[in-house]
């Protein structure tokens, strides 16, 4: 899903951002990125995947990406980054998945969300209804509420934000590898394809 698709309001701001941006260098399914960026994980292969809840194409992704997480080497290291595009509902969601994760519950849950945001319709985007939805699937009601107005969730939400503004992403589901290189089943084809380039790239960043 296109970033335009979510925000078109702000599709003329966005087209005056990408001014002076050097162009991404094409590869075979992937970009190089102008310049690399800093990874978290030292001595390991960094991969980000930049998502939102709302995104149907991510949705779809997701079981194909859970079977692909499950099978990476111990010298990758994982990420799920949720965008938010400045946008109020998916800055909504993005605090759900940061607070789900501070709870411990991200792991089992995770794919739940995407379910009740698209199938169900429900306002997870927003402090209460993400609650009790939480509540309803055996999360602590204290727990959750401690964690979602948290400080530590606050600042890892300016993180996400940071790095979604650093790749400039404009489209999800996105893969990103190594800060060097991104990948999406826009630029290689198919889903299934741009998780066989991320492979791919896992091992030229090895090199």
């Amino acid at each position: 899903m296109q970033r335009r698709d979510v925000l078109k309001q702000l599709s003329a701001l966005a087209a005056l951002g990408s001014l002076g941006v050097p162009a991404m260098a094409q590869g075979s399914g992937f970009e190089t990125l102008p310049q690399p960026l800093p990874t978290d994980a030292k001595g390991k292969v960094e991969v980000l995947e930049f998502f939102h809840y709302g995104c149907p194409h991510c949705k779809a992704f997701d079981p194909l990406l859970e079977i692909w997480i499950k099978k990476l080497p111990a010298d990758v290291a994982f990420q799920r980054v949720p965008v938010t595009w400045g946008n109020p509902q998916l800055t909504g969601f993005a605090k759900l998945h940061l607070t789900l994760a501070a709870t411990g519950d991200l792991g089992r849950l995770h794919g739940q969300v995407f379910e009740a945001v698209q199938g169900d319709h429900l306002p997870l985007h927003t402090e209460a209804g993400a609650q009790e939805w939480a509540v309803k699937k055996g999360v602590d009601a204290k727990k959750f509420a401690d964690a979602y107005k948290s400080f530590g969730v606050q600042v890892a939400l300016q993180r996400v934000q940071k790095i979604e503004r650093d790749y400039k992403i404009q489209g999800v589901p996105t893969l990103a590898v190594d800060g060097k290189y991104i990948t999406s089943g826009s630029i290689a084809g198919t889903h299934e394809n741009a998780l066989k380039v991320a492979d791919q790239l896992i091992a030229k960043s090895r090199k």
